[in-house]
């Protein structure tokens, strides 16, 4: 390789870092664009016959404002005030409290203050709040920014989502039948990933949260949200969660709730595990569950929210790569194609 390839190499090199630092205060943002337009990139795909692209992008991005960011915001608001309820409830409620204590301490035999070890996390907590709200107003602008970027991103991507991936394909040096094995296979854990994950994980948090509501658990919507997060994480669920609850509820004097809750959660919510989520994964991820736990745990430490789907993928598309470079290798000696 001469010097001039060289160069040409580290200035790559050089620019894909300092694009890398430019990109990354904003990636939940840019990963969440990127999402948003895998989604809806089909249906601009089709509504290209009737429209401009220009008009059809434009239309997408107010469908996923209305159907995807606006829900969202309300949810956030809505699971907001739930907790702020229930942190009211801790300190207007005293007796069931007493009651969760004595009996604790029959069970156990050791006393122990539930009352006095929240009001000294309150303190921390909200001396916490107190630092923490004097850069408020920075971090609202961030996030404004970041949502606005996203859908700018979102438009672009749909807009130009052919050249885009016509640009890629010529960019790759592989032949197009190998291309295409690879996005058949990227493409099955995309939508592993959302099937398998998010959309699992959200009906199984929803079927959990009435359980909840109707066993009458105080502040059933915020546990709910909870439960979606962590229904996303195989071998953990909404586990945590019911069997609090269950245990909350007998522990009150509640003990036909608590038994039927339990039942149900067992039964009805357990269903969506065993049967949804291997379903949707087997179908199209195709990964072990190892391999998905590890995706999302590493994702939402090395990218945030955004990693708990896209980590999974990344492992993926990892196992797809290899798996076609280990059946082509040989045929690939000397080819050189776009």
């Amino acid at each position: 390789m001469n010097s001039r390839k060289w160069f040409l190499l580290t200035l790559v090199a050089v620019l894909l870092t300092l694009s890398g630092v430019l990109i990354q205060p904003f990636l939940q943002y840019v990963l969440g664009a990127v999402l948003l337009a895998y989604l809806l990139y089909p249906l601009q795909v089709r509504f290209e016959e009737y429209a401009s692209p220009m008009v059809t992008a434009f239309s997408l991005v107010v469908l996923a404002v209305v159907g995807f960011v606006t829900p969202l915001v309300v949810v956030i608001g809505v699971v907001a005030n739930s907790a702020e309820q229930a942190l009211e409830n801790f300190g207007a409620n005293e007796i069931w409290i007493e009651d969760i204590e004595s009996q604790v301490e029959e069970l156990t035999g050791q006393e122990i203050d539930i009352l006095g070890e929240l009001v000294g996390s309150g303190r921390e907590l909200g001396t916490v709040v107190f630092d923490i709200s004097i850069d408020a107003f920075g971090t609202v602008t961030f996030h404004l920014i970041g949502v606005a970027l996203a859908l700018f991103l979102l438009y672009y991507l749909l807009k130009d989502g052919d050249d885009l991936l016509n640009w890629f394909t010529q960019l790759v040096p592989l032949p197009a039948d190998i291309q295409r094995d690879l996005h058949t296979e990227i493409n099955g854990v995309m939508w592993g990933g959302l099937l398998g994950h998010v959309f699992v994980a959200f009906i199984q948090a929803v079927v959990a949260g009435v359980g909840l509501a109707v066993a009458g658990v105080p502040s059933a919507v915020f546990w709910t949200a909870v439960m979606v997060v962590l229904a996303m994480v195989p071998l953990v669920g909404t586990i945590p969660i019911w069997g609090g609850a269950a245990g909350y509820l007998y522990l009150t004097g509640k003990p036909a709730f608590a038994v039927g809750l339990f039942v149900y959660s067992v039964i009805i919510v357990g269903l969506t595990d065993d049967y949804l989520r291997p379903f949707a994964v087997n179908r199209y991820a195709k990964l072990n569950p190892v391999v998905i736990l590890l995706g999302i745990l590493g994702g939402g430490y090395a990218f945030g929210v955004m990693g708990l789907f896209f980590g999974p993928v990344v492992l993926g598309a990892l196992k797809a790569t290899l798996r076609v470079s280990s059946e082509n290798w040989s045929r690939l000696d000397g080819e050189e194609t776009g």
